[in-house]
């Protein structure tokens, strides 16, 4: 589904939404087609069951949006981390 049509079906409300296609242009996530997940009445329980669904499933791209916005600006966030080895002594 297109931000307009989400926004239409779903008017003044928090979501958790998956991005079914999506890309990156000029720093910004760009979201072509949507699909909502559940809809929530605050983004503290949206962002619960992100973190649920996040943790289950960490490779899709989930967002918590409201749709009294009418356009998305979603900034593109680049996660560096440190992966650490465990050290094992020889005995």
């Amino acid at each position: 589904m297109k931000w307009n049509t989400v926004r239409e079906n779903y008017p003044s409300q928090w979501l958790l939404v998956e991005a079914m296609a999506a890309h990156s242009e000029g720093g910004q996530r760009v979201l072509e087609e949507l699909a909502v997940i559940d809809t929530f009445p605050d983004s503290i329980a949206a962002w619960r069951r992100y973190m649920k669904l996040h943790h289950e499933a960490a490779n899709r791209e989930f967002y918590i949006l409201h749709t009294d916005r009418e356009q998305l600006d979603i900034a593109e966030r680049v996660w560096l981390g440190v992966r650490l080895a465990e050290s094992h002594s020889a005995s």
